[in-house]
């Protein structure tokens, strides 16, 4: 028995002891900070006017991530549909005022990630990279990330015996081998540009300049949400191909900090006990990622509550 579940006392008991230090720092609890140079972090360009609907990132999307693959029926775009469970990245059709539009919708990893400053304890994390990544090690199942998303994005395995959050999670394993993500690789329409944030803005604004007739003249997510990592360019306003134009460009952190400051201790306390708990009954984690310690990650940092930075990293293939 004990070598399919950590029953380590001492691991419960740093849990529990990590509170005292979360305790301790409660005084400068602040809204996450972007990382620095998030112009030099990994971003995907999304050129709707260049997508055929032919939704060969879904497949590919769900190969990368062991998931059942996609219905391609053409039915499907009968109605809009979400990002699940099973289905990390989707294509919706859109009928606009310039025709119709096909639009990939997936985690936007936005560079001050909502999710990732609800989360507790630190499960949700953003990188200095880019990608915004989910370690199972450290979630304690309370799902505050999946209220906290103005996108809606972080999904809950209700069905399974031993659920996961599930989201896109940018192929941060693929980037960490110098591999591109799987759709951008895949896209047969070249709709998808993978690089640096700062260099696909300026890529961007090229094409709005130089083809003023085939392009909206706006970047989705440049700062909508405080900015994403996943940018779009349209030849329409946004909300007509699904896109939420009602975040303004304010952080979502940045609404919590009023609440932040007056946490009560009991809420500081709970969570640190059920993760401690959670630890104690899991099973032995099955990657690198879940097993390492934050010491021993490395693609990226993200910063906690205590001001302490914490290293992530997902395993090479």
């Amino acid at each position: 028995m004990t070598d399919r579940y950590d029953l380590s006392r001492r691991g419960f008991l740093k849990v529990l002891g990590g509170a005292g230090i979360t305790i301790t720092g409660l005084s400068r609890i602040r809204a996450a900070e972007p990382a620095e140079n998030t112009e030099d972090s990994w971003a995907v360009l999304l050129d709707t006017t260049r997508c055929a609907g032919c939704r060969n990132c879904e497949v590919v999307c769900a190969e990368a991530h062991g998931l059942p693959a996609p219905d391609l029926d053409e039915d499907v775009f009968a109605s809009e549909r979400d990002p699940s469970e099973t289905a990390l990245s989707v294509v919706d059709r859109f009928e606009t005022e310039r025709g119709e539009a096909f639009v990939k919708r997936q985690c936007m990893h936005c560079l001050r990630p909502a999710c990732a400053s609800a989360c507790l304890t630190k499960a949700m994390a953003k990188t200095s990279a880019g990608p915004v990544v989910w370690r199972e090690s450290k979630c304690m199942g309370c799902r505050f990330c999946m209220v906290s998303c103005p996108f809606d994005m972080p999904k809950f395995e209700y069905m399974s015996a031993v659920p996961r959050i599930l989201k896109c999670d940018l192929c941060a394993d693929r980037i960490a081998a110098g591999e591109l993500p799987a759709c951008v690789e895949n896209c047969p329409a070249e709709a998808l540009t993978f690089g640096r944030r700062g260099e696909l803005l300026a890529e961007a604004r090229r094409r709005i300049v130089e083809n003023p007739d085939d392009y909206h003249p706006a970047i989705y997510g440049e700062r909508d949400a405080g900015g994403t990592s996943w940018l779009y360019l349209a030849a329409v306003p946004f909300e007509q191909i699904g896109l939420r134009t009602d975040l303004g460009e304010t952080a979502y952190p940045e609404f919590s900090k009023t609440f932040l400051y007056s946490v009560p201790l009991v809420l500081i306390l709970v969570p640190a006990f059920l993760l401690a708990l959670s630890n104690a009954t899991r099973r032995v984690p099955a990657t690198a990622a879940d097993g390492a310690s934050d010491g021993d990650l490395e693609l990226g940092t993200v910063e906690r509550a205590d001001d302490a930075a914490v290293d992530l990293a997902l395993p090479a293939k």
